[in-house]
C-alpha cells in the first residue's frame, strides 16, 4: 500500500485524526512520542497538501431528526457534459442530499438522502428532486439498519 510523500509518522496522526479529531496537538505529540511543535507542523503540511480536507463533527442524525436514509438511483435522459454538470449543480443545492456519487451501470448517480421521515422523502421528491431536467428514473432504496458506519479509511 503506497501512500504518497506520507512517512509512518504522518499515517500515525491521520489515523488518530479521522478517529477522534479533537484530540489536541499535545494529545497526539504524547500518544507518538514525537515534540508538539513537529505535530503542528505535519497536520498543518497535511492539511495544506489536502490529505486532511476539514474537520469536522458527526452528529447523530436520529437526535437531529434526520431519521430516515434513502439512497436514490437517478438514471438520466441525455450523458452530454452540460447535462452531467448541471444535474451535479443542482442537486448539489439540496441540503437533504448528504451525498452525489456518479456512477458505472444501470444508474448514473447515487444520492444519499437524509430526510425526517417519509413525508419529508416525498416532499423532497416531489417538489425538488422530481424538477430537475433530465430525469428518466428515480429508484430509492430506504435504510432499515446501519449495523455498521464508518468514517476512517484504513491506513
Amino acid at each position: 500500500m503506497t501512500h504518497g510523500d506520507l512517512d509512518q509518522v504522518d499515517i500515525e496522526i491521520l489515523k488518530l485524526l479521522q478517529h477522534d479529531a479533537s484530540f489536541t496537538n499535545k494529545e497526539i505529540a504524547l500518544k507518538l512520542h514525537k515534540s508538539i511543535a513537529t505535530i503542528h507542523e505535519r497536520i498543518r503540511r497535511l492539511k495544506e497538501q489536502g490529505y486532511i480536507k476539514r474537520i469536522v463533527a458527526i452528529l447523530d442524525r436520529k437526535k437531529i431528526n434526520r431519521n430516515l436514509i434513502a439512497f436514490s438511483h437517478v438514471l438520466l435522459k441525455e450523458h452530454t457534459a452540460s447535462t452531467l454538470i448541471n444535474f451535479e449543480t443542482e442537486v448539489s443545492k439540496f441540503s437533504e442530499v448528504m451525498e452525489c456519487l456518479q456512477m458505472t451501470g444501470a444508474h448514473d448517480f447515487i444520492l444519499r438522502i437524509a430526510t425526517q421521515d417519509m413525508d419529508a422523502y416525498h416532499e423532497f421528491l416531489r417538489n425538488k428532486l422530481a424538477t430537475l431536467p433530465n430525469i428518466t428514473t428515480v429508484q430509492s432504496y430506504f435504510v432499515l439498519s446501519e449495523p455498521k458506519s464508518e468514517t476512517a479509511y484504513p491506513l
